[in-house]
């Protein structure tokens, strides 16, 4: 590659030339490609080729939760719940406040069901209805307190209930939770009835009993939540005190695990910018380091005829 250079004018050119007897010949600087650069070229070229076939990292599939289910937690709130018979972190305390905060551990487990709440004492009455914003069913949770559906147990009322709200939504697989530490006294509805109502509806009954059964104070009727149980194809717990509470709740999670479904569209990182990168910074490089070189030369010459 034949580059035009600059040229430096000698006063008395034409007689030095006359002097010495020598014919003036045109001069011109041949610059050869060193094995460096031409590898440099050769590194470059294949960088480039490699950014136009567009490489991407594909990653695995990325997992959601699935909403799966409708759960939801009918808890009994008559007076008997307020007896602090049970201890948590050491101290005595009602047994609805270690049972409400055994609760909270559940719902914040239950990412992706959608979640309803249902309080029952002499009536039943629906605090949340079924959502997936298990925060505010935890607000709503925390907001409950003992007496505030009254002082006796209606457990068909609860069932009955619970069936209502999960007819109102379609979601097919439903789970209903079902705490109480006393006996059924309603006369409107039976627990059985109810709970025969709830199976006809495919709805699955998980009941726990709170309590010692036979201690002073409790008139636990664990017969009849069994058989609640066994009908609607749940399972029954007893719960003697915070300590079982929580094992009962690691083991509704297994039997209710939540479920998660693949997304449609994997991550996807494109990697063109790598390889482009890299070849123009090669070549910058590579223009950067022939410019210097080429004006070393230049001054040293310029030195040379000045000498």
């Amino acid at each position: 590659m034949r580059i035009r250079s600059s040229y430096l004018e000698i006063p008395g050119f034409d007689k030095a030339v006359n002097y010495t007897a020598e014919r003036p010949r045109k001069g011109a600087l041949v610059k050869r490609r060193g094995w460096v650069q031409m590898i440099v070229l050769f590194l470059s070229w294949i960088l480039i080729l490699m950014a136009l076939s567009s490489p991407q990292l594909v990653g695995e599939p990325e997992l959601r939760v699935k909403t799966s289910r409708n759960f939801l937690i009918a808890a009994d709130i008559s007076f008997s719940m307020a007896q602090k018979d049970w201890m948590s972190e050491g101290e005595r305390v009602r047994r609805w406040d270690a049972v409400k905060e055994v609760l909270h551990g559940l719902i914040d487990s239950r990412e992706g069901d959608r979640m309803g709440l249902l309080f029952f004492g002499t009536n039943a009455y629906v605090q949340a209805p079924f959502t997936s914003d298990l925060k505010t069913v935890d607000e709503l949770l925390e907001e409950a307190d003992v007496g505030m559906a009254g002082q006796m147990t209606h457990v068909g009322k609860a069932i009955t209930k619970g069936a209502t709200l999960f007819e109102e939504d379609t979601i097919e697989t439903k789970v209903m939770l079902l705490l109480t530490d006393g006996v059924d006294s309603g006369t409107d509805i039976l627990p059985l009835d109810a709970a025969e109502l709830a199976m006809k509806d495919s709805i699955q009954i998980y009941t726990i009993g709170i309590g010692v059964p036979g201690n002073a104070g409790s008139d636990l009727d664990e017969k009849t939540l069994t058989q609640i149980a066994e009908m609607t194809d749940g399972q029954y717990f007893l719960a003697r005190d915070k300590e079982m509470l929580e094992q009962i709740n690691e083991e509704l999670n297994k039997l209710e695990p939540i479920e998660f479904e693949e997304k449609e569209n994997r991550p996807v990182e494109l990697l063109y910018p790598y390889p482009l990168g890299v070849s123009i910074a090669l070549l910058l490089l590579s223009s950067l380091l022939s410019s210097l070189i080429q004006l070393v030369m230049t001054v040293k010459r310029k030195e040379n005829t000045y000498a």
